[in-house]
C-alpha cells in the first residue's frame, strides 16, 4: 500500500462519515475504519512492506490518517445525538428550561401531629413522657390496676390474647403500672401516648386498633381540685375556650370518677349528629388513683394521693380535623391524608 492511497483512503472515510444520518451506519463505517480487521488496521500492517526513511513516512501518514478518521467519528457520533435530543424535544414538546417537578413534601400523620401537641402542652405542665411495651402482662394491663379476673371491664375490654398470660394492652393506663411499679414510693408525673387494642366490632367510630393519651401524676397533697384545674387547663388547650363541664364516671382504677365534656364546636351546644344531640362531646376521662392502685405500689393512702386522666387519641383526631368518621384516617388514603395536611387542626 503506498502514500497515496492512504491518502485517498482518508478522503474516502471523512467523505461517507460525514454525510451518516444514523447510528447504526456511523458505527458500521467506525468498524470498517476503525476496527480490529479495519483499513487503518490493515494499513498499520502494511508498514513492514517499506524501508528506511519511505517506511517512517508511510507509518506518520498512517497515524494521521487513523487520527483524522477518529474524529471524524467523534464528531458524527455528537452531531448525531444533538439531532436525537433535538427531535425528541420537538416529538415531546419538553421544554428543558422549565424546573424540574419536586418530589411531593411527606407530612406527620394527622394523630401524630395531634399526640405530639397533646404530649407537647403536658411537657409544660411538668409531664415527663414515658414509654411501655404493647403486649403486654395480665398484671399489668389489669389486676395491678384493681380490675381482677372477675371484673366487668374485663369483659368490656374483650381482648385480644397472645397466651394465657400476656395479651395486646387494652390501655395505655398500663404504663402507669409499669412506672409506679419502678418509681418505688416515689412521686411520678407521667404522660403516656400509643396504640392500644381491642376486639371490637369495626364500624364508623370503632376500630380493633387505635391511639390514645394517658396521664397520671402521684405525690403527697393532690386533690381533686388539682385534677380540676389540670383538666380544665388541658381543655381549653386543646378546643380553645369553650365550655367544659364535669360529670360522674365509673373507672376500676380511679374513685372518685369524672368525664370531661366540652361544648360542640358543630352546634355551639345546641345539639347536632356529631354530639347526639347532646351539645357536648366527651374529650376525656379522668378521677383519684384509687387506694387500692396506690398500696399496690408501696404508697400509703394517707401519705399520697393522685389522680389520672386519658382520651382517645384517634378519636380526637377526628374532632381536630372535624371528621365525622374515624375509619378513613387509618386506611392510609393519600388523598385525605393530603387535604388534611393542608388543614389546621384545633389544637395546632
Amino acid at each position: 500500500m503506498e502514500v497515496s492511497e492512504l491518502e485517498n483512503m482518508a478522503r474516502s472515510a471523512v467523505e461517507e462519515i460525514s454525510a451518516l444520518t444514523d447510528a447504526r451506519e456511523l458505527e458500521a463505517q467506525r468498524v470498517k475504519w476503525l476496527g480490529g480487521k479495519g483499513l487503518v488496521r490493515r494499513a498499520r500492517a502494511s508498514i513492514k512492506e517499506h524501508q528506511g526513511e519511505a517506511r517512517v513516512a508511510f507509518a506518520r501518514e498512517v497515524n494521521r490518517i487513523a487520527e483524522e478518521i477518529t474524529r471524524v467519528v467523534d464528531e458524527a457520533t455528537e452531531r448525531l445525538a444533538a439531532e436525537a435530543t433535538a427531535r425528541r424535544i420537538a416529538e415531546d414538546w419538553i421544554d428543558p428550561s422549565l424546573p424540574a417537578t419536586a418530589p411531593r413534601r411527606g407530612a406527620l400523620h394527622p394523630v401524630r401531629v395531634v399526640e405530639q401537641r397533646c404530649v407537647e402542652i403536658m411537657g409544660r405542665l411538668g409531664f415527663e413522657q414515658a414509654e411501655g411495651p404493647e403486649v403486654e402482662t395480665d398484671y399489668f394491663n389489669f389486676d395491678a390496676l384493681n380490675i381482677p379476673r372477675d371484673h366487668p371491664a374485663r369483659d368490656m375490654q374483650d381482648t385480644f390474647w397472645v397466651d394465657e398470660q400476656r395479651l395486646l394492652r387494652t390501655h395505655t393506663t398500663s404504663v402507669q403500672a409499669r412506672v409506679l411499679a419502678q418509681a418505688a414510693g416515689r412521686p411520678v408525673k407521667v404522660v403516656v401516648a400509643g396504640r392500644v387494642y381491642r376486639n371490637e366490632a369495626v364500624d364508623a367510630t370503632h376500630l380493633a386498633m387505635f391511639h390514645q393519651l394517658d396521664g397520671f401524676w402521684v405525690d403527697r397533697g393532690l386533690t381533686f381540685a388539682h385534677l380540676k384545674g389540670v383538666a380544665v387547663h388541658l381543655a381549653r388547650e386543646l378546643y380553645g375556650d369553650r365550655r367544659v363541664r364535669l360529670k360522674p364516671k365509673s373507672y376500676p382504677y380511679t374513685e372518685p370518677s369524672v368525664g370531661i365534656d366540652v361544648e360542640c364546636a358543630l352546634c355551639g351546644g345546641a345539639g347536632c349528629s356529631a354530639c347526639h344531640e347532646s351539645g357536648w362531646v366527651t374529650i376525656m376521662g379522668a378521677g383519684m388513683v384509687h387506694r387500692n392502685v396506690l398500696q399496690e405500689f408501696g404508697y400509703d393512702p394517707e401519705v399520697f394521693s393522685g389522680f389520672a386522666f386519658g382520651w382517645g387519641l384517634s378519636r380526637m383526631t377526628t374532632q381536630m380535623y372535624g371528621l365525622s368518621k374515624l375509619r378513613p384516617v387509618y386506611r392510609g388514603d393519600l388523598r385525605l391524608l393530603r387535604v388534611l395536611d393542608g388543614r389546621s387542626a384545633l389544637c395546632v
